[in-house]
């Protein structure tokens, strides 16, 4: 057995390749996957023909226009790139385990036998790229990385792009990732970039020979310990992280930015995430509410409540907090709006109340009713059954 336990892959400008193989007139030309389509909107994936002029991930339309004259802009379509990440999903579990699709772009896989030492997993990249663009695309490429845990190799998969292969263990380490910056490592935000500086950690060095008992207390948390020893080359597999809350947050289209448009959309949001919360059997203990006025600060309120999984409950919060942000947002447009459920938990350990009175894990009347709305929504269509009025804004990242 090698040193090497996950293999790492990192789809090279997806968006754009997914584009670029449906459409041939696009291969070898710049390309831009964009937000909306008009001239308000901004850049959300390019393709490395693109990247080449300096065209970038928010770079706005008229910008990239400028540094790049004859991009081509194609609306995103979230949809289709999720049915393409599941293509290459399957070809990929066919040929080595495949643990986790860790986003739209990124997988995790697991490495044994002679795949565990370098030749060997250099065949199997091989044997994967090759598969790939044979079964899904050939516009399809990854970049691929290789360590003793799933953070080594995940910087490996980004050392080397487009369609590169490199590998991170107790033999190259941390020479090879000495020339990174602190918040290049996956993980490190630039306030816990700010912390470790603070706390004498300035460079990637330092912090791979850091004392883990150090790093805990730095990250004021277990998972600080946890990344640390994962840089030294230990065996430290990923934990379940436990759900935090449900939301949705929307970029606004111009003729959606009005509060009394907003408004209506923040409605639409609140009917999705509180219909994905009893889909999974969860009631929220807390909603909040942001938004983001155009050149103004932007404004944001969490309210408590009992927990519930009621879409009217939830409705009715949002309008209070609608009517305490009014003052402050009227006569402006918001950029952005977003909701949140949080306080999350089990509608199976939810307590009962005498006053009501309701049992333990009992359903409300309106939480009934909100699942039997659910049940119709499904079966004729979303949006068939609404409380009240609301306003869909699915954009373009639901489109395909």
């Amino acid at each position: 057995m090698g040193p090497f336990r996950v293999l790492y892959l990192d789809m090279n400008s997806f968006f754009a390749s997914v584009e670029q193989q449906l459409d041939s007139s696009l291969r070898g030309r710049p390309v831009a996957i964009t937000a909306m389509e008009n001239e308000h909107g901004c850049v959300v994936a390019a393709s490395y023909e693109a990247k080449a002029f300096g065209v970038k991930t928010g770079t706005s339309v008229k910008d990239a226009r400028r540094l790049c004259p004859g991009i081509a802009f194609r609306a995103s379509r979230h949809r289709l790139y999720v049915r393409y990440n599941l293509r290459v999903a399957e070809v990929l579990d066919r040929h080595a385990e495949l643990v986790r699709i860790r986003s739209v772009d990124e997988f995790q896989l697991a490495l044994s036998g002679e795949a565990t030492t370098l030749p060997g997993a250099a065949e199997l990249v091989a044997t994967l790229k090759a598969a790939v663009a044979a079964e899904v695309g050939e516009c399809l490429r990854f970049s691929a990385g290789i360590g003793p845990n799933h953070l080594l190799a995940k910087i490996a998969g980004k050392l080397e792009k487009p369609n590169g292969f490199q590998w991170l263990f107790a033999d190259n380490m941390p020479d090879r990732i000495a020339h990174l910056a602190l918040d290049d490592l996956p993980g490190i935000s630039s306030a816990m970039r700010d912390r470790l500086m603070r706390a004498g950690v300035r460079d990637v060095a330092a912090l791979c020979q850091l004392d883990p008992r150090h790093a805990r207390a730095i990250w004021r948390s277990v998972e600080g310990e946890r990344f640390v020893r994962s840089l030294q080359c230990m065996d430290i597999p990923l934990v379940q992280t436990k759900r935090g809350g449900y939301g949705n947050s929307k970029v606004l289209a111009p003729a959606f930015r009005r509060p009394t448009e907003a408004y209506l959309v923040s409605r639409w949001l609140i009917e999705k995430s509180s219909a994905r919360l009893r889909r999974d059997g969860r009631v929220a203990a807390s909603f909040s509410l942001f938004m983001s006025p155009i050149g103004r600060r932007g404004w944001g309120r969490s309210v408590k409540c009992a927990p519930s999984q009621d879409t009217a409950t939830f409705l009715r919060i949002n309008r209070a907090l609608w009517r305490e942000a009014w003052p402050y947002i009227r006569g402006a447009e918001l950029m952005s709006i977003g909701v949140h459920l949080a306080d999350v938990d089990h509608l199976v350990t939810r307590t009962g109340d005498l006053l009501l009175p309701l049992r333990p894990a009992e359903r409300t009347a309106s939480e009934r009713a909100s699942v039997a709305m659910d049940y119709i929504n499904d079966r004729w269509g979303a949006g068939t059954i609404r409380l009240g009025i609301n306003r869909p804004h699915p954009g373009f990242f639901e489109r395909g």
